[in-house]
């Protein structure tokens, strides 16, 4: 179960990279836009606050690998939490795609870690 929890977190903390990247260097990009549903207007005029919430993300990212490196279930379990949260309010106010996408993962993720200890 070890193993499981540990690709799950990794799995997770790459998504979050994932996300930097969009938010932070191509948010203006077609990728972006489709993966967010922007036109290029409003992404032009958000490009900043989406670069914001890319750091965000990268600091999700990095909890989530410093957690792994460390071997740490409490560090790891801190930043699933975070990442769900995120996950709730942004199915809540944005998309409710991003329930699946974020805080499933994390909530099984946080059910790996909890059963790996």
């Amino acid at each position: 179960m070890t193993l499981i929890a540990a690709v799950l977190v990794g799995l997770i903390a790459l998504l979050h990279v994932y996300i930097l990247v969009l938010e932070m260097f191509l948010w203006t990009t077609p990728r972006a836009m489709k993966a967010f549903g922007t036109t290029p207007d409003l992404a032009a005029q958000t490009r900043v606050m989406a670069g914001n919430q890319g750091l965000y993300n990268g600091f999700l990212a990095a909890g989530l690998i410093w957690g792994l490196i460390t071997g740490s279930a409490a560090i790891q379990l801190f930043f699933l939490a975070c990442v769900a949260v995120a996950g709730l309010y942004g199915a809540a106010t944005a998309n409710r795609r991003i329930l699946f996408i974020q805080t499933v993962p994390a909530a099984l993720a946080i059910l790996a870690v909890l059963l790996a200890r």
